[in-house]
């Protein structure tokens, strides 16, 4: 078992990571149907919520068959941050999460996310004063430094863990690599392997295939396995790493048919959720990997992605299904 605070996981638990417009309620629920242990919300400015900015607030929004479930939020300013705890609580999260990792050059500048990695002690009193605000635990997910020559993850996980961090995620690339290269997981499995922690320690980055977030539990040795772009337009892929690691095999392919009804309903959610504009809109990246690999599919996902009618889109659906009918996923 592992714990979060007093939250118990099974072992190995899979965690939907926060990823901004894509974690939104709509597609949480898909992925808690298909077996994700804990999801996370997009995560949102501490400043936006203090302003009462209407869009951080929106992400505010969860929902009893998401939990547990953790708000991730990100900022540099103290006060800002143990201001938008408070406001955090009132939507009663089981887990509030630290952003101390996002790369995107908008949020470093202002020295949140991956930023606040030139500044250890920062994340350190940051960290320590916002457990002391509240009694929800507070996990941290993060990078392994700001560049190469500055990873120093061992101590700075031991750091947050001695002020109350209750866990860590932790990403295999420093905020100079963005998102290219490989991952490296064994600053992470050194994170694991040093005597004195004793949180659970979640990898993250690079996990897109059973086999691989196995390599990360049974060579790496983590508490957990973080994931991320896998899981677009694949809310399956919880399902997908369960029943490898139950089985030893592959889960037999997703059916057109299930694509379809998993992208509906995502839709419907999201129109229910955020009206039809925006549900609309903000769907259309996961529609790609929904019908991945389809050949001569090129006009039914521009008809997903271009039209500005959620009838037009349900329409595309049941075009797919009737024309693709003979089609095997592999």
């Amino acid at each position: 078992m592992v714990k979060i605070g007093n939250i118990e996981l099974p072992d190995f638990p899979l965690l939907l990571a926060p990823m901004e417009d894509v974690s939104d309620p709509p597609f949480r629920a898909l992925c808690k149907e298909q077996g994700a242990d804990v999801v996370y919300t997009e995560f949102i400015s501490s400043e936006g919520l203090i302003r009462d900015a209407a869009k951080s607030v929106m992400k505010l929004d969860i929902y009893e068959k998401e939990r547990p479930v953790g708000i991730q939020i990100f900022g540099a300013n103290l006060e800002s941050m143990l201001q938008t705890i408070d406001i955090v609580e009132r939507s009663n999260p089981d887990i509030i999460d630290i952003n101390f990792g996002c790369p995107v050059k908008k949020v470093v500048s202002k020295g949140a996310g991956a930023g606040i990695l030139k500044d250890v002690c920062l994340m350190e009193q940051l960290t320590a004063e916002m457990v002391k605000r509240t009694n929800i635990p507070i996990t941290v997910k993060t990078r392994l430094g700001w560049d190469h020559d500055s990873i120093r993850i061992v101590e700075v996980a031991e750091r947050l863990q001695d002020v109350g961090c209750a866990a860590i995620a932790i990403h295999g690339r420093t905020r100079a690599q963005m998102y290219k290269g490989e991952a490296d997981w064994k600053p992470i499995a050194d994170v694991k392997n040093n005597p004195r922690m004793h949180i659970p320690v979640f990898g993250n980055g690079d996990v897109d295939t059973p086999e691989k977030a196995m390599l990360m539990r049974d060579v790496y040795g983590l508490d957990g396995c973080m994931i991320g772009r896998a899981t677009i337009g694949n809310p399956w892929f919880f399902k997908q790493v369960k029943h490898f690691f139950n089985t030893g095999e592959h889960l037999g392919p997703v059916t057109l048919e299930e694509r379809v009804e998993a992208a509906r309903r995502h839709l419907q959610m999201a129109i229910d959720w955020k009206g039809e504009t925006l549900g609309v809109f903000e769907t259309r990246r996961h529609y790609t990997n929904y019908f991945k690999n389809i050949p001569n599919f090129k006009e039914y996902r521009m008809k997903m992605v271009t039209s500005d009618q959620s009838k037009d889109v349900f329409e595309a659906f049941d075009e797919v299904l009737d024309v693709f009918s003979d089609y095997q996923f592999t």
